[in-house]
Parts: C-alpha cells; sequence; structure tokens
C-alpha cells in the first residue's frame, strides 16, 4: 500500500528537503515508523517517549484528525495521505517551532 506523508516545513530539513515521503503503510502507526526507518530521527519530532503524537502536532489522514478516530491504530488504505501538521498558537509558536524543527 503507497500512502503519501506530507513533511511540515519545519521538519523538511530531516527528509532531505523533500515536502513529501511515499511509504507502504496498514496504519498510521506503521506509516510513522516507515517514515523513520527512510529518515532517521523524524519520528522523535512527531511523537513523544511514550511514541504517542505529540500534543502539539497534529496528523491527519484524508483531512481526517486521527485523535477523533483510531489514533496510531488508525486503517490506511492504498492512496491514503498523511499530513503532519504541527499546531502553532497563542504566542508559543516560536518555541514549538524550535522543538519541531531541532536536530
Amino acid at each position: 500500500m503507497a500512502n503519501l506523508i506530507r513533511i511540515p516545513t519545519p521538519l523538511r530539513n530531516l527528509t532531505g528537503n523533500a515536502p513529501e515521503v511515499t511509504v507502504d503503510a496498514t496504519n498510521v502507526g506503521e506509516a510513522l515508523n516507515a517514515l523513520e526507518e527512510q529518515h532517521n530521527g523524524i519520528k522523535a519530532r512527531i511523537c513523544d517517549e511514550e511514541g504517542n503524537v505529540r500534543r502539539f502536532v497534529n496528523v491527519f489522514v484524508n483531512d481526517e484528525d486521527i485523535r477523533f478516530l483510531d489514533n496510531l491504530n488508525t486503517p490506511l488504505k492504498d492512496g491514503d495521505s498523511l499530513s503532519i501538521v504541527p499546531a502553532i498558537a497563542g504566542g508559543r509558536g516560536l518555541a514549538t517551532f524550535s522543538l519541531l524543527s531541532r536536530a
């Protein structure tokens, strides 16, 4: 199953500036693991130490927030796309942006 992951600008330094990465996965967790296999260190910017998506990062499958679906167990079909979106609001955006882009 080919799935496209859209990479936000602050993380593109970890993907060789690629705005999109294609992975094969059956759910969101597998997709993030496949992304990590291709681009070492990127998953730590998306997930916390327990493996959960960081609270200031939103992950969407075809415009649906995985927090309202089945989180990392959200199933993927061939051709589904994932978007990783850092949340920036309320004047704390620079701190969040800095944490996301830290290498």
